[in-house]
Formats: structure tokens, C-alpha cells, sequence
């Protein structure tokens, strides 16, 4: 092996030039980066690769720009702007459902850290320029500091809240339409049968709700985080309740209330743009909080079970429906990709935690069940949705960001598939300080 440097060898003399080590190729960085060799094919603009020729799947770094994304931020975050920036490229998948590629690379690709004087001569040969941060694609969020920086104040303050809610939900009425389907539902459908389509799920998932609530007509019914206003269009439509829907988006507030106009259901629905921390105190039947727990924050959940609790009557019933940790060991914040691209500032608790805080809130928890695999279900149906519509998704809200919400929602059902998160229901009840709950011995409702 010749010397990476040249000198004389003259006493006194001055030493020649420095020469540049060679630079190293994409399959060099790959194959210093991984603990075996990859079970998926890797391919890059420099002509290298890695990897098993006849792989199904085949990541492309198609410019340098990519491999500078995924040097300077390892792990998901680079990937995943290189992936949206359209500078990795995905082959053997559609972009609205990337499942397969991403079920391959969990079993397929090891990382490890390299020797220190391997990521050395490595980060010598690539030049330190190349490891110089590109700018993020425009679909990113800034980071936590930067937002508390940007006069959004802390997290889950009332209007960091409220511009957490706008990324994500605030997309396109029209590009959640194609995704979701007709029931314009964001949250776990209940499958009774892997044959039911999605939208049996979904009023499947509202039955279950309203059956854990009791509801009856002429009852009302306090749904917050209410989204497009799916819960608050079945309980009025099939139950005859008066149903109160609150939401931190403007255009699910807009949407939601021009469906309910155009279903006949204003006499006894309604969606208002607003916090649910500013929901009316007024006593309810019932309380339903279907994946808003979501966004609130652990510290939170005091303020959060109490606020509902005022709002219910004795003897009312609260649904509180929601993603969780699978261990309480795995942090409470969701990885880069999600924080930045997805769910900016979202915490999962898991499911021990949302029972103790309804506990200590003086609501008594009633029962508890996990639809874990109902969610893999879901999403599966969502990625469906994404493929069969993409020439138009795409239209809508362009290439990058529907790349996101493939990337997203296929890496969500592997999650959900492989218990690395969960979704829990809880069903509590505002029992008064003589022990009356207005539960019956035996669940009053059908699983």
C-alpha cells in the first residue's frame, strides 16, 4: 500500500505537498458503516454498489448531496431528507407505500459505529466540505429549540400547540380526502375481520366508542381533538346525541362543520376551532379523546384528565384513545423523522402512565384494551389509498411531501406490527365520593 503522503527525505529539506487520500466510493462508507454485508442492494452515482445483485429492493444514492444528508445526520433523519429530496431513491416499491423496503432494511441492514481511524481516513477521503449539513427539504420542521427561539414559546404552550397542529393536519383537506377515504378519519379504525374495507373499520371504531360511552339520544357528548369531526357526525347520526367537537386546526374546523351542515346533522352537531383547554365547562354525558394525547405532552396529563373530568357530569364516561410506548424504558419522544416531519413535539406514554394520571385525576379507570395490530390494519388501508391516488396527491401537495406521509404511514404499520408502539383505549368513569359510577357489573357494550 503506497503512503497517503509524500515527503523528501533530506535532512533540513521542506516536506513535499500532502496528498489527499483516495476518495472512498458509497460502497467503502457503506461497507465501514454496517456490521455485515447488507441483504439489500445499494447503488450509488459513483458507480459502486453493494450488496445482493438479485435484491428486490434497491436503495440508489443518486448525488452527493444524498450522501451528505445521511453522513451528517445518521440515522433516520438523513435518510429520510434524502429520501424526500429525492435524492435517495427507493427501487422494487411505489413511493405512496415503501413497506417492503423498509421491512427488508430492518432485517437487512446492521449499523455500527466505525474504528475512529477508519471514520478518519474515511472523512478525510470524502473531504470535510462533504460533511457540511446540506440545507433540509422545505417539508421539515425546525428542531424544539429553534420553535421555543421562533417566539412559539415552550413545549405544548397554547401556541406552539396550535403551529404543531397546523404541520401536520393543515396539509390539504383535498390530500386527506384521498388518503382517508370518505370517512375523513385519522385515528385506529377496530377491524372485526382483516376482510372488513376500511370504512366498515372505521364505523366499526365509532360504534366501539359510542357503545364504551353509553351513548343515548338526547345526551351530550364532548369529543375534542375531534379532527375532520368523524366521532361528532356518528354520535349525532346513529345515536342521536348532541355532540360538541373541538380541534386546533382551522381547516378540519371548516371542513368538519360544512359536512355536518351538508348531512342535516347542525341541530345537533357542532365543531368549533379551539383548544381543548378552553372547551365549555358545561357538564357532558360523555367525553371521547380519540389520538389527541397524543400532542399534549407527559406533563401535561395532570391538567389534561382534570380538564376533562370538569367537563363531564357524575357518572359520565370518558374515552381516552391513543398511540403509547410499547416499554416504558423507550424514550417518551418520537424519533427525528417523526419530530420533524410528522408529529413536531409529540410524546407517547405508555399505557400504565395514562391510567395512573386518570386514576390521580379522581376518574376511576373502568377497563383498558390494546388495538395494536387494528392500527397496522389501518395504515395498510391509508398506504392503499396513497398508491391508488398519487398522480393526484401529488398534484395536491407535491412530490416531497407525499413522500412523507408513504415514508410515515408504512413505517407506522411496521412499528405497530413489530409492538414497538401500541394504541390503547382507556374507559373511565366520573365516579362521585359515595362510590356511584353509574357502570354496570358486566361492560354494557359488544367488543
Amino acid at each position: 500500500m503506497t503512503s497517503t503522503y509524500r515527503t523528501t527525505n533530506t535532512p533540513g529539506s521542506v516536506p513535499g505537498p500532502r496528498r489527499r487520500p483516495p476518495v472512498p466510493k458509497v460502497a467503502d462508507i457503506v461497507r465501514a458503516v454496517t456490521a455485515d454485508e447488507p441483504k439489500v442492494r445499494i447503488t450509488a452515482y459513483d458507480g459502486s454498489s453493494i450488496g445482493p445483485a438479485d435484491s428486490p429492493i434497491t436503495l440508489h444514492v443518486a448525488t452527493e448531496r444524498g450522501l451528505s444528508y445521511v453522513l451528517t445526520a445518521p440515522g433516520d433523519l438523513g435518510l429520510a431528507r434524502a429520501y424526500v429530496s429525492g435524492d435517495l431513491e427507493v427501487q422494487g416499491v411505489h413511493p405512496g407505500d415503501p413497506y417492503d423496503a423498509l421491512h427488508t432494511l430492518a432485517d437487512g441492514l446492521h449499523l455500527r459505529m466505525p474504528a475512529p481511524a477508519e471514520a478518519l481516513r474515511l472523512a478525510r477521503g470524502l473531504g470535510w466540505e462533504r460533511l457540511r449539513p446540506p440545507p433540509p427539504p422545505p417539508q421539515e420542521s425546525t428542531p424544539g429549540w429553534k420553535r421555543a427561539l421562533a417566539g412559539l414559546g415552550l413545549r405544548h404552550a397554547k401556541g406552539r400547540d396550535a403551529e404543531a397542529i397546523h404541520h401536520h393536519y393543515d396539509v390539504s383537506n383535498r390530500f386527506y380526502e384521498m388518503v382517508l377515504g370518505p370517512s375523513m378519519t385519522y385515528t385506529c379504525a377496530v377491524y372485526r375481520s382483516e376482510s372488513d374495507t376500511l370504512e366498515q373499520a372505521q364505523a366499526n371504531k365509532y360504534d366501539l366508542v359510542a357503545g364504551k360511552l353509553a351513548l343515548k339520544p338526547g345526551q351530550r357528548l364532548l369529543d375534542v381533538g375531534c379532527g375532520w369531526g368523524g366521532m361528532v357526525r356518528h354520535a349525532a347520526r346513529e345515536y342521536g346525541v348532541r355532540a360538541l367537537g373541538v380541534t386546533l386546526s382551522k381547516q378540519q374546523a371548516l371542513w368538519a362543520q360544512a359536512a355536518i351542515e351538508r348531512e342535516g346533522l347542525s341541530h345537533l352537531a357542532e365543531v368549533r376551532y379551539l383548544d381543548y383547554r378552553d372547551a365549555p365547562l358545561e357538564h357532558f354525558d360523555a367525553v371521547s379523546s380519540i389520538g389527541l394525547t397524543e400532542h399534549i405532552g407527559l406533563r401535561n396529563y395532570p391538567q389534561y384528565f382534570r380538564a376533562l373530568r370538569d367537563r363531564l357530569k357524575y357518572g359520565g364516561r370518558l374515552l381516552n384513545h391513543c398511540i403509547t410506548r410499547a416499554h416504558s424504558r423507550t424514550s417518551r419522544k418520537p424519533d427525528a423523522f417523526i419530530d420533524r416531519y410528522v408529529f413536531p413535539d409529540g410524546e407517547l406514554a405508555a399505557p400504565g402512565r395514562l391510567v395512573t394520571e386518570a386514576h390521580d385525576a379522581a376518574l376511576e379507570v373502568q377497563h383498558e384494551e390494546n388495538l395494536r395490530l387494528h392500527y397496522a390494519l389501518t395504515l395498510t388501508g391509508w398506504n392503499r389509498n396513497l398508491v391508488e391516488n398519487w398522480d393526484d396527491c401529488v398534484a395536491e401537495v407535491g412530490l416531497g411531501t407525499a413522500r412523507v406521509w408513504g415514508l410515515y404511514m408504512a413505517g407506522s404499520r411496521l412499528a405497530f406490527e413489530r409492538n414497538e408502539i401500541q394504541l390503547h383505549q382507556i374507559l373511565a368513569t366520573k365516579t362521585t365520593k359515595d362510590g356511584v359510577s353509574s357502570y354496570p357489573l358486566r361492560p354494557d357494550w359488544t367488543a
